[in-house]
């Protein structure tokens, strides 16, 4: 079964650009991490007003992205996106959950 989580983070006003960058270049063992992890699919997406990030995930089991702060290529890559997001002292996105109220 695929279940969808989604949630939102900020980066720095100003920042769009090399957030897209990094993300055109993200790192391939970190994508095979995320997909070992059963992330199907992820997608996000930049509302530039309020420079709000929305990201969307498809996962098979109960985890996602959000549940592999334990892994070092993972706290790596939050170190290296520290520099244009909001984050918590150890890197990691400020990230809130979001409840899904409509689905067609």
């Amino acid at each position: 079964m695929i279940k969808q989580i989604a949630f939102r983070m900020k980066i720095k006003p100003g920042a769009e650009a090399e957030y897209k960058k990094r993300h055109d270049e993200i790192w391939p063992e970190l994508r095979d991490l995320l997909k070992d992890s059963g992330v199907v699919n992820y997608s996000i997406f930049l509302d530039r007003e309020t420079s709000t990030l929305f990201a969307v995930q498809e996962v098979t089991g109960e985890s996602g992205s959000q549940d592999l702060g334990n892994t070092a290529i993972v706290q790596k890559w939050w170190a290296y996106m520290a520099d244009i997001m909001d984050t918590h002292e150890d890197h990691s996105p400020v990230s809130v959950p979001l409840e899904e109220v409509f689905r067609l």
